[in-house]
């Protein structure tokens, strides 16, 4: 290398290492900025365990969904809303019409062919803590007979946060 160029650059090539050594603690404190904020984001998983099916008449039919429910952030989630919705054999979705807590518990007891209630029905402001796994319920009206209930080809469940965030829980295909 010629003297002057090597006289010109002398500086920068001191300042090489500190300039390295700097680009390595800003990485490095990026990263554990990442790695802190990686559960701060409101986010919820889950799925259906079980669907138990009821005719109510021969135009309207109840679905009995259990399901599992993950909230895998630091933060507490409240439910805003909880719609379930079928998709029947040609694709049409249908929305259901939410059976309540206590109208579920008639369902269980006046039919017994449904089996025992397992989990608690998820309903409006209900709360998932954080890193709180619930096993809850929901029990649906759907205006299909119960032959077509059956016959779908899967149900979502829609959940809703109070701060917007939600989660769709789809059955399998069938």
């Amino acid at each position: 290398m010629k003297p002057a160029l090597k006289k010109a650059l002398d500086p920068y090539i001191r300042l090489a290492p500190f300039f390295g050594i700097g680009l390595g603690v800003v990485a490095i404190l990026m990263a554990v900025i990442l790695l802190w904020q990686r559960s701060a984001q409101l986010e919820m998983s889950g799925s259906i365990l079980k669907v138990r099916t009821l005719a109510l008449d021969d135009r309207s039919a109840a679905a009995i969904l259990d399901f599992r429910v993950a909230n895998p952030s630091n933060y507490t989630v409240v439910v805003r809303r909880a719609d379930v919705a079928l998709v029947d054999q040609s694709g049409n979705t249908l929305e259901g019409a939410a059976i309540s807590e206590i109208d579920a518990r008639g369902l269980f007891q006046y039919f017994p062919a449904l089996g025992q209630k397992y989990n608690d029905s998820l309903v409006v402001r209900s709360k998932i803590g954080p890193h709180q796994t619930l096993d809850r319920m929901l029990a649906v009206r759907f205006e299909v007979s119960e032959k077509q209930l059956r016959a779908r080809q899967r149900l979502r469940i829609h959940v809703e946060d109070l701060n917007g965030p939600s989660v769709d829980l789809v059955e399998n295909p069938r």
